[in-house]
């Protein structure tokens, strides 16, 4: 082998050195991970948590991140060694545009999380260093499920918020399944669990997961479903978890905002009930599928009364229903065939094709009738039975679209400048 390098000119072993170093260790000194069209499930999907940077490169304030989000990974890489655990990646949204359009992003860096590849409703926020951004995923890492030590334990829990109660024999694949749902709707629901020999009374029919509702102690949902299978834990779990309908205050309107689904509102009087309970059954019954592109959410008509002015109306104009696109609003015309089947679906789907914005400037879409054949004439014509506007308006700006993050806190996308 001696004899065999001896050989060889030296600038040649010198070029050999340096690929063998680079495939030895590729990027070795970084770790945060590019995250692209090829890699992204995989890495989304595989871990507890991971802590997304999409950042644009001539934007001066993702530049200035860079060295601090790496500085922050190399620390959590060192105490989150395990596989599975964390992981701090970056994408850039100009070459990943796709990416960066799914996830709603339009100003850089922003920052979001995912736990076990679903994405964590709220935006990070917080103070931009490494310190903090160690602290944040510390806390993401702390076990979400309270574990109790008798049955007597369940009467500590908070009734006043939605919670999800489980006993196993052991912390075997069930319960497994059980952390890994709890991980990413913690945000949403508290979540207790019961392990052990003491909860024998709980285990006769075998390992449970239930839901409570706030406020309740006698209206327990059991879960049915396998409990090995997380796909129909997480979808059972998520819809206890996360109602259809939400109402939205100013303390969550800002989280709300950020999911980036336009809102179908319901602004009525804190008093009537029975209008909240119409719209629930609603959306209940006629709107799941239309879930994806829009969110339901009720508002209390006498703290909401600035939208409701933009809209053109007040609070003796309630119940009101509105959809604000976060550029414009658009009025439900009349609240009383709301209950009419296929009525709401339409209005939802006229905001998305358009028609809304384009009626609102025209008028009512054109439509054409034929004339029926009068005596002595064989051919028809077209009879346009809709009046236009004289003049386009604008519709009204959309106020909830002021909810959302101060744009100060972060540099303009392009198309913003």
């Amino acid at each position: 082998m001696a004899n065999m390098l001896l050989q060889i000119p030296g600038n040649m072993i010198f070029l050999c050195c340096i690929l063998l170093a680079m495939f030895a260790c590729p990027e070795s000194t970084q770790s945060v991970v590019t995250l692209n069209q090829g890699n992204i499930d995989q890495i989304l999907n595989g871990h507890k948590v991971v802590f997304v940077n999409f950042y644009a490169d001539w934007c001066r304030f993702s530049q200035m991140l860079k060295p601090i989000f790496e500085s922050a990974a190399v620390e959590l890489k060192q105490q989150y060694d395990k596989p599975g655990d964390v992981v701090l990646a970056s994408v850039n949204s100009e070459s990943e545009g796709d990416i960066a359009s799914k996830y709603h992003i339009t100003k850089y860096p922003t920052l979001k999380l995912f736990r076990n590849g679903r994405i964590a409703k709220r935006e990070y926020r917080a103070q931009r260093s490494k310190d903090a951004f160690v602290k944040f995923v510390r806390e993401q890492m702390m076990d979400p499920i309270a574990r109790w030590n008798t049955p007597a334990d369940i009467d500590n829990i908070d009734d006043k918020k939605r919670s999800v109660i489980a006993y196993f024999a052991t912390q075997d694949n069930n319960y497994e399944t059980f952390a890994k749902v709890a991980n990413i709707l913690r945000d949403d629901c508290n979540f207790y669990a019961g392990v052990g020999d003491n909860f024998k009374s709980e285990l006769v029919a075998g390992p449970s997961v239930m839901f409570r509702p706030p406020r309740t102690k006698d209206r327990d949902m059991l879960y049915l479903g396998p409990l090995t299978n997380f796909d129909l834990l997480h979808t059972w779990s998520n819809d206890k978890c996360m109602p259809l309908v939400r109402e939205i205050t100013f303390e969550n309107g800002e989280e709300l905002t950020e999911e980036g689904l336009p809102f179908l509102i319901l602004f009525h009087d804190p008093n009537d009930a029975d209008i909240v309970q119409k719209y629930n059954d609603i959306v209940a019954r006629e709107l799941v599928p239309e879930r994806e592109s829009v969110n339901f959410l009720t508002a209390d008509g006498t703290k909401f009364s600035h939208p409701l002015s933009h809209l053109g109306k007040s609070t003796k104009d309630l119940p009101v229903l509105a959809i604000d696109s976060f550029r414009h609003m658009y009025l439900f015309p009349n609240i009383k065939v709301m209950n009419e089947p296929g009525k709401l679906r339409q209005f939802i789907k006229d905001l998305h094709s358009g028609k809304l914005h384009r009626e609102f400037h025209h008028g009512p879409d054109q439509t054409t009738q034929t004339q029926p054949p009068t005596k002595g004439k064989t051919d028809t014509a077209p009879v346009d039975n809709v009046v236009k506007r004289d003049a386009p308006e604008t519709p009204p700006e959309s106020t909830f679209v002021k909810l959302k993050p101060s744009s100060q806190r972060y540099s303009m996308a392009r198309d913003e400048l």
